[in-house]
């Protein structure tokens, strides 16, 4: 099996390109390889997309999938076509906790909600936004490698290690973490609007400044 993310999120918000996931969907089919994509991170509606293989024109042998599912409620969960789900019994592949009422309750009610409040569509065009002003930034300030990201998934590359901008934004109350000792990484609630994108790049804007 080849198993990978679609969108890195700890190593860096990195996209992976459409001709190699199509390629690796390829090989897979062609040497009777399962592909396994993680979608923990990038699934849910986070890249714009219900899930982030959706852009890609390919279809996973199996998923998982977990955090965003249950809507800040813990859950993890796999999902296989029908062919892998068949060697599968009751009691194979089970765990103390799985099946938990409250946590499936919880997943069914973040995903009404991530459809019904159209929550993707925002992910989508917010995360455009973003994107575009996070590349203002960029060409203003040199220091600011590449701007990168899909939906509301997305990451700032710096020259430097980002851990003092990271403080300097909490400070002025603004949420944000570093991968990879050198990327920002903006990973917003779906919900987010333009004003609060805005906001947010008004504060690194004024961090940015005295850099």
């Amino acid at each position: 099996a080849i198993m990978l993310e679609p969108v890195q999120g700890e190593g860096g918000i990195n996209i992976a390109g459409d001709d190699y996931l199509k390629g690796i969907r390829r090989l897979c089919d062609e040497n009777d390889l399962l592909l396994i994509l993680d979608e923990i991170q990038c699934g849910m509606g986070r890249t714009g997309k219900l899930f982030s293989y959706e852009h890609y024109g390919i279809e996973p042998d199996i998923m998982t999938l977990a955090k965003s599912l249950g809507g800040g409620f813990p859950i993890g969960c796999m999902i296989t076509k029908d062919r892998i789900a068949s060697y599968f019994s009751p009691g194979n592949h089970a765990s103390t906790f799985g099946g938990n009422p409250l946590a499936c309750s919880a997943a069914c009610a973040a995903l009404e909600a991530v459809l019904e409040e159209k929550l993707i569509e925002n992910a989508a065009q917010v995360g455009n936004y973003f994107i575009e002003k996070l590349k203002g930034l960029q060409k203003k300030y040199s220091f600011i490698k590449s701007v990168r990201g899909k939906g509301l998934m997305i990451g700032m590359e710096l020259e430097f290690e980002g851990k003092n901008i990271v403080t300097k934004c909490q400070e002025k109350g603004i949420l944000i973490n570093c991968t990879v000792d050198k990327v920002l990484r903006f990973i917003p609630p779906l919900i987010v609007t333009k004003d609060e994108v805005d906001r947010v790049i008004t504060t690194l804007d004024e961090v940015f400044k005295n850099v």
